[in-house]
């Protein structure tokens, strides 16, 4: 039996989303239509609307897990970001493309960094297919962003983070904004960035727990 997963969009939305405050009209029409399960490798595409992270990529000799993150705090980070139709937004960590889909809806143009060569074409192979043509996959350190690019109206961050780097923080426009999820497990907090005259402030939003990103572990602290 074929799933159905108009119907699976339908549950994700009212039962993940909007039960967990994600209000914004826009970002939940476009949860509503863009298709999560193209993003998924074949063999777990049943699973494509759970509600927890799902492994798109799994962990090779050198390089950890990748995900998607659970539909939840993926919406409310989005949201928190506040993304308009004027927005240029840099995707901090694509994976197979998910996220920059769903901004692209949203957003005026967004530039989606992936690290992982496979990844990154997966992603542009199926962004195209979707018709995304205000994307552009750009294969490179996440941690780094893309300086040549900025400024950024919008910067989101994939993935718990140990730190935000100021090198990301550098690169936003003046009234720009930063969403991230800063720390470990069940301790992370979503956290907003804002750049408003040149400095940064920053606020807690809410609890999330999801997988981290490549390249944002903190150093380890010298010990005598």
């Amino acid at each position: 039996m074929t799933a159905d997963f108009s119907v699976q969009r339908d549950k994700m939305v009212e039962g993940q989303l909007r039960t967990n405050d994600v209000t914004n009209v826009p970002l939940l029409s476009a949860m509503r239509e863009i298709p999560r399960e193209v993003f998924v490798p074949a063999k777990r595409r049943s699973l494509a609307y759970i509600d927890e992270d799902l492994e798109v990529a799994a962990a090779g000799e050198t390089t950890p897990a990748r995900y998607l993150m659970e539909p939840a705090s993926f919406g409310r980070l989005v949201q928190l970001a506040a993304v308009t139709a004027d927005d240029f937004v840099l995707d901090i960590g694509c994976a197979t493309g998910y996220s920059a889909a769903v901004l692209s809806r949203l957003a005026s143009s967004v530039i989606a960094l992936e690290c992982d060569p496979a990844l990154a074409e997966s992603a542009a192979a199926t962004l195209s297919s979707l018709g995304c043509d205000n994307v552009a996959v750009v294969e490179g350190p996440l941690q780094e962003g893309l300086a040549a690019e900025a400024p950024y109206d919008v910067i989101f961050i994939g993935g718990a983070v140990d730190l935000v780097p100021e090198a990301l923080l550098d690169q936003l426009k003046d009234g720009g904004r930063l969403v991230a999820v800063v720390g470990r497990g069940n301790a992370a907090v979503a956290r907003l960035y804002v750049k408003e005259d040149g400095i940064v402030s920053q606020r807690r939003a809410f609890n999330a727990a999801v997988q981290p990103l490549p390249g944002f572990e903190r150093p380890p602290a010298f010990v005598f």
